[in-house]
């Protein structure tokens, strides 16, 4: 079976870039830096968006679509 591994590749590498600026922003020892929300939900649709689309070449019988 053929798995979508290029979107799924590309989804966490999106969702990591947003979310290791957040986590820095969340440890640092300024306290007026605070993790932005908004960030944090747009790296969580970057993931989702990345694990749940197919790539181009796998077909629907390849992940038994139906």
């Amino acid at each position: 079976m053929k798995t979508s591994w290029k979107t799924t590749t590309l989804g966490i590498i999106g969702a990591l870039t947003l979310l290791l600026g957040e986590v820095r922003a969340a440890f640092d020892s300024d306290e007026t830096t605070q993790p932005s929300v908004e960030n944090i939900i747009a790296a969580l649709s970057i993931f989702g968006l990345g694990a749940t689309a197919r790539d181009n070449n796998v077909t629907s019988e390849d992940v038994r679509a139906k």
